[in-house]
C-alpha cells in the first residue's frame, strides 16, 4: 500500500512503448537520492514519485528519465484536470498509419502480388526491369522507414544505446536487417551468392505498417478506455456569469475567486463549489453521486461543481476553485487510482525487463542456427528466422495487461459514484472474505424516525400525530424531529401549543386545544403518577427488543399513547447484504450501540456476526480477531469514530456524506448513498482480476507459443517458415486483443445474483 503521508510528484512520461521501458523508466527514478517509491503506468504514461526527502528536486527527476532515452515533464496539479485528450495522439498514429500504408501497398503488390497472381507477375517482368524494381521497392521501403517509421528507429537505438533495449529496438532491428540486406542485394549483388540475392523490402514495409496499425488500433482502445476522466473532466463550464461591480458578465472558469457571487441559470452546470445564497431549485448530482433523483438546494445549501441546476435561478457564493474543488480531487482521486499497481505487476514488470534482451539473444541465436545447418540458400532462412523473431515478441501486452484493466475498471467506477483512492486496492477488494459494517449513518440513515404510534386512548391516529407534532414544535431534540417530520409527511395541519417547557433528560409538557401534555420516558410517567397497563410495559418492552427507543404520552394525566422511535434501515441495505451472501461473503455489524438495537438490525437484515456496544478505538481490535478467524476484511464505516478501523482494516470503504477524516481513512469512497455500491465495488474487483489473468494467460501463451513457431520450430516437419510480416500482425494483434479484452468491463453487470 502506497503511504499517503508522503509527499508526492506526478510526471508524464513520454517515449514509453513496453513493459521494459517502464521497469526503466522505474529504475531511473527510484535511483535519483531522495525518492522512497516510483510507479510508472504505461496506459496512462504516468509517474507517480513518493519522496522521502521533500528537498528533491523535479530537475533531477526529469534528468534521470532523460538519461534512460524517456522525456518527463510535471503534470500540473494546479488545474482542475490534468488528463490529456487523446484525440492529437490517435490523429498522429492514424496518420503515421495512412501514410505508412501509401508506400507499403506498392511494394507489397509488386512483390507478393507477382507471386499470388500469375497475369500480373507476367505483366511485371513484361514492363518492369528487375534492376528498376528493385529500386521502386527500395524508395519506396525507405519512405515508410524514414517517415513513419523512423521512430521506431530513433527510440530503438537510442534506448539501445542508454542499455534499455525495449520493443522499438525489436522493431528496428528487424525491419532495418530486412532492408540493409535487400539494399545491399540492389547496390552490390556481387557480394552474395547468387541462390541469396533475394529482396525483403516488402518484409520491412508490411512489418512496419502493421505495427503502426497496431499502434493506432491500440491508441484508440486506449482512449476508450480513459473516457471516464475526459466525461469528469467535461462536467465543468468554461464560462459563469459573475457579479462585480454591481453587474453580471460572462467571465473564464480560471478567472474565478473565492467569494464571488455567480448566477446559475436553469440548465446549466454549476461552474465551482460553493454555496447557495439566493433563490431555490433542483439539482442533478447523479454525475457525481451516481444517485438518479435531483436534489432540492436552496440557501444555506452547498454546490458541486460540475452538477447541473435543472429548475430554479440560483446565486451562489464560490467557496472553492480550481484544484480545490470536489470535482478537480475526484478526477485526481481516480488518476492516482489509475497510476497504482497491482502486486502481481511488479512481478511482470521484473519478468519483462529481461524479456527484450532475451528476445534479441534468441533472434542472434536462430539466424546462427539457420545459417551453419540450414538448407540453401542458408543467409536467406537465417534472416527470415532471425528477423521474425525480433518482430513477433511483444512485450507490449504483458505490460498493458494489468494497467490497461485498472484504467477501465476504476473509471466505470468512478461513473458509478465509486472512487479508488489507491488501484491496489482493487486486488485486496477481491480478497476480503468478510464485509463489516458501522450502523449508524452506514446501514441506517443516521437520523430518528417515527416507526410506531400506538394509540391508547382511541382517539384517532392523524388527531394524535397532529398534537404530537404541537407538543415538541418547541423542542430541537431529534425526536422532536421524527415527530414533526412525520407529520409534515402527513400533510397534517399542526396546532399550536402553549406553555411548554423541557424536562431535562426525561422529556416535554404543553398544553394543546386546553388539554395538558406529557410525553417522555418510563421514569417522567412514574415520577407523574401516569398508571401504566402491563400490556403497554410489555408492548415497550417488545419496541426495545426491536431496536427501538420508547417514549408514553399522557393526555390529562392518562395514558394516550406508545410512541416508537428508530434509526431507519436505509432502503438499500437489505439487497446489499443478500448480494453479499450470494457472493460468498461473510458479514459482520460493529456498533457502539446497544445490544438490543444491533440484534434487531443483525436480524432484519440477516447479517452473520454481531459486536454491539464497540468503542472505537476497540474497532480495531475486533477487526484483527475477524481477520485471524475468517480472513481479509472491508469495513464500510462514515464517522469521526470509524476512522480507526476504515485504517485498519484490509480495505476501508467510506460512504460519501460521512466526515472527512473517515474518508481520508479509507481506501475506497462511495460518493452516492447507496449501499449497493459496496456490492458493485467488489463485484468490480472480481472482474478487473478476472480480466486481468485473461490478459496475462494471453499476453505469456502467445509468446510462448509464436516465438519458437518464428525460430523455424515447425520447419522440420512442415517445410514452411513463419513470414515476418505474419509475425508482425500477430504482434499488433495481441496488444489490440488485451486492450479490447478489457475495454469489457465497461459494460458487464455488476449486479450480483441474489
Amino acid at each position: 500500500m502506497t503511504d499517503t503521508s508522503l509527499p508526492g510528484i506526478d510526471l508524464d512520461i513520454d517515449g514509453m512503448t513496453c513493459a521494459s521501458c517502464v521497469r526503466r523508466v522505474e529504475i531511473a527514478l527510484k535511483s535519483v537520492p531522495g525518492v522512497a517509491q516510483a510507479s510508472v503506468n504505461l496506459a496512462t504514461h504516468r509517474a507517480h514519485v513518493t519522496l522521502a526527502q521533500p528537498d528533491t528536486t523535479l530537475q533531477a527527476l526529469i534528468e534521470a528519465v532523460d538519461k534512460r532515452g524517456y522525456a518527463a515533464r510535471l503534470v500540473d496539479t494546479q488545474k482542475a484536470t490534468t488528463a490529456d485528450d487523446p484525440a492529437d495522439e490517435d490523429a498522429l498514429a492514424g496518420r503515421q498509419f495512412a501514410w505508412a500504408l501509401i508506400f507499403t501497398l506498392p511494394v507489397f503488390v509488386l512483390e507478393m502480388g507477382s507471386h499470388l497472381i500469375p497475369a500480373l507477375h507476367h505483366w511485371v517482368q513484361a514492363n518492369i526491369p528487375g534492376q528498376a524494381l528493385a529500386w521502386i521497392q527500395l524508395i519506396l521501403t525507405t519512405l515508410v522507414l524514414a517517415g513513419p517509421g523512423r521512430n521506431f528507429f530513433s527510440r530503438g537505438f537510442k534506448a539501445l544505446a542508454h542499455a534499455g533495449p525495449d520493443m522499438n529496438t525489436l522493431v528496428a532491428l528487424g525491419a532495418g536487417s530486412a532492408w540493409l540486406y535487400s539494399t545491399l542485394v540492389t547496390l552490390v549483388p556481387s557480394i552474395f551468392p547468387a541462390e541469396s540475392r533475394h529482396l525483403y523490402f516488402e518484409a520491412a514495409a508490411v512489418v512496419a505498417t502493421l505495427i503502426l496499425l497496431g499502434r493506432w488500433l491500440e491508441s484508440r482502445a486506449k482512449g476508450r478506455a480513459g473516457s471516464a476522466i475526459r466525461q469528469l473532466m467535461g462536467l465543468q463550464p468554461r464560462t459563469a456569469w459573475v457579479r462585480r461591480a454591481g453587474e453580471w458578465t460572462e467571465q473564464p472558469i480560471d478567472s474565478l475567486v473565492r467569494g464571488d457571487e455567480v448566477r446559475v441559470r436553469p440548465g446549466e452546470k454549476i461552474p465551482v463549489d460553493g454555496g447557495v445564497i439566493e433563490g431555490e431549485s433542483w439539482v442533478d448530482e447523479s454525475m457525481m453521486t451516481g444517485e438518479p433523483m435531483p436534489i432540492a438546494r436552496r440557501a444555506g445549501d452547498r454546490l458541486i461543481g460540475g452538477t447541473l441546476n435543472t429548475q430554479g435561478s440560483l446565486v451562489m457564493r464560490v467557496t472553492e476553485v480550481g484544484a480545490d474543488t470536489v470535482l478537480a480531487q475526484i478526477v485526481r482521486l481516480v488518476e492516482q487510482a489509475q497510476t497504482s499497481k497491482l502486486p502481481v505487476q511488479q512481478k511482470i514488470d521484473q519478468v519483462t525487463a529481461w524479456f527484450v534482451p532475451a528476445v534479441m539473444l534468441l533472434a542472434l541465436l536462430a539466424f546462427a542456427a539457420w545459417w551453419a545447418w540450414g538448407p540453401e540458400p542458408a543467409l536467406a532462412h537465417a534472416l527470415i528466422a532471425g528477423v521474425a523473431v525480433l518482430i513477433i515478441a511483444c512485450p507490449c501486452a504483458m505490460g498493458l495487461a494489468t494497467p490497461i484493466s485498472i484504467l477501465v475498471s476504476t473509471g466505470r467506477a468512478a461513473n458509478l459514484g465509486i472512487l479508488f483512492r489507491q488501484g491496489d486496492a482493487l486486488q485486496r477488494l477481491r480478497d476480503a472474505q468478510v464485509i463489516a459494517f458501522d450502523k449508524t449513518g452506514t446501514l441506517t440513515l443516521g437520523r430518528p424516525a417515527l416507526t410506531d404510534l400506538l394509540i391508547q386512548d382511541g382517539q384517532p391516529y392523524d388527531d394524535t400525530l397532529r398534537v404530537l407534532a404541537a407538543v415538541q414544535s418547541g423542542s430541537e431534540h431529534p425526536i422532536a424531529h421524527a415527530i414533526r417530520a412525520a407529520a409534515q409527511a402527513a400533510a397534517l395541519e399542526v396546532p399550536a401549543a402553549t406553555h411548554f417547557e423541557a424536562i431535562t433528560g426525561a422529556g416535554v409538557q404543553a398544553q394543546v386545544h386546553a388539554d395538558a401534555y406529557l410525553m417522555g420516558s418510563l421514569r417522567l410517567m412514574q415520577d407523574r403518577g401516569v398508571s401504566l397497563s402491563d400490556a403497554v410495559l410489555a408492548q415497550a418492552e417488545t419496541l426495545g427488543e426491536a431496536g427501538k427507543t420508547p417514549f408514553y404520552v399522557a393526555r390529562n394525566g392518562q395514558l394516550a399513547a406508545l410512541v416508537g422511535v428508530a434509526d431507519t434501515l436505509r432502503p438499500s441495505a437489505r439487497p446489499l447484504i443478500a448480494q453479499l451472501h450470494a457472493l460468498g461473503l461473510k458479514t459482520a455489524l460493529i456498533t457502539g450501540d446497544h445490544q438490543a438495537a444491533a440484534q434487531a438490525v443483525a436480524q432484519t437484515l440477516d447479517i452473520d456476526i454481531v459486536h454491539a456496544q464497540t468503542l472505537p478505538e476497540n474497532k480495531a481490535t475486533l477487526l484483527k480477531e475477524l481477520q485471524q478467524s475468517v480472513g481479509p476484511v472491508a469495513f464500510v464505516g462514515d464517522g469521526i469514530n470509524d476512522a480507526p478501523a476504515l485504517a485498519s482494516a484490509d480495505v476501508g470503504i467510506a460512504m460519501g456524506h460521512g466526515t472527512d477524516v473517515a474518508i481520508e481513512s479509507a481506501d475506497v469512497v462511495l460518493m452516492n448513498e447507496d449501499l449497493e455500491s459496496v456490492a458493485r465495488a467488489i463485484t468490480l474487483s472480481h472482474k478487473t482480476l478476472r480480466n486481468i489473468n485473461q490478459n496475462l494467460f494471453w499476453a505469456f501463451a502467445y509468446n510462448a507459443a509464436l516465438i519458437p513457431v518464428a525460430a523455424g520450430a515447425l520447419y522440420p516437419w512442415t517445410g514452411l517458415q513463419l513470414s515476418p510480416m505474419l509475425g508482425a500482425g500477430a504482434m499488433a494483434l495481441s496488444s489490440v486483443f488485451v486492450v479490447t479484452n478489457a475495454l469489457r468491463l465497461k459494460t458487464q453487470s455488476l449486479t450480483p445474483k441474489t
